[in-house]
Order: structure tokens, then C-alpha cells, then sequence
């Protein structure tokens, strides 16, 4: 597995990549209804590759494909963390997690995590702050606002 910065290149790939994890990970979660209001058919690629450009990203590459991809602002507001069904639980979300949460000197990470990730986040010493409700697209989808203090 190779991780390097994300790159314009990579658009397609990790947008097809949301798109197929939120669909199939998360399903277990999350009814058709929030799926498809969290992740829609339809993704803006432009919208998509300036979000990715705008933060610190990353992409875990496996034989030249997108694995996985996540970004992290220079607040340590941890945005993404997404990785391909055939890949969960082999090292790729903690790698990227790990070098995501090292990339800026703040003294804490925050992320919204959904009820998929929020173990996976518990198990990295974040702790949750509150559960809430947030609307996308005129659908409510529940996560958790989650911190991790850094020392």
C-alpha cells in the first residue's frame, strides 16, 4: 500500500469510492433514504475535487487504485475518512488516520463520525461529545461529534 497527497487525478476514483462504501459499509447503519441523501448517485466531481484541495488529503493506493482517501483542515477538523468495502479492517483507515492526525500542531482532532466509524474512532482514544442530527439534503442522518486531545 503506497499513501501519498491527494491529487486532482484521484477525483473519480475517490468519489466512485464514497459513493460504493457509503452505499454498502454504512448500509447496516443507515436506511436507503440517508444513503442516498449522504451519498448521491450524482456527485458534483468539481465540488468534490476543490473540497479535497481545499484541506490536507490523502489516498491509500493499492496496485495504482484509490483504497481509501481522507483530509483533515489545519484546525484538526478531521472532515473524511473513507476506505473501500474490500479493504475495511486491514490497516488502511489507521495509517491514514495516524498520518492525517500528525499533519498539523493543534492540540486536538475533531471529527463527525457516523454510527459505522465511531467504534473505530473510540478505539484511537476519541471520545464522543454529543450525538446529533444533521440534515442533508432534506433528510436526517445521526453522527457523533467526536474529539481526540493530543499531547
Amino acid at each position: 500500500m503506497i499513501i501519498r497527497e491527494y491529487r486532482e487525478s484521484d477525483c473519480k476514483q475517490a468519489a466512485e469510492l464514497f459513493l460504493c462504501t457509503v452505499h454498502t459499509v454504512n448500509a447496516k447503519d443507515y436506511s436507503a433514504e440517508q444513503l442516498d441523501a449522504w451519498a448521491p448517485k450524482s456527485i458534483d466531481l468539481e465540488a468534490f475535487n476543490r473540497s479535497l484541495l481545499l484541506h490536507f488529503s490523502l489516498v491509500a493506493l493499492k496496485g495504482g487504485a484509490v483504497i481509501g482517501f481522507g483530509d483533515i483542515d489545519e484546525s484538526g477538523y478531521l472532515d473524511r475518512l473513507y476506505v473501500h468495502r474490500d479493504y475495511q479492517g486491514r490497516g488502511v483507515a489507521s495509517e491514514l488516520c495516524r498520518r492525517l492526525e500528525s499533519r498539523y500542531k493543534v492540540k486536538k482532532i475533531v471529527t463527525h463520525a457516523s454510527i459505522t466509524a465511531k467504534p473505530f474512532f473510540e478505539k484511537r482514544g476519541y471520545k464522543a461529545l454529543k450525538r446529533q442530527e444533521v440534515e442533508r439534503r432534506g433528510v436526517l442522518l445521526t453522527n457523533y461529534v467526536m474529539e481526540k486531545i493530543l499531547t
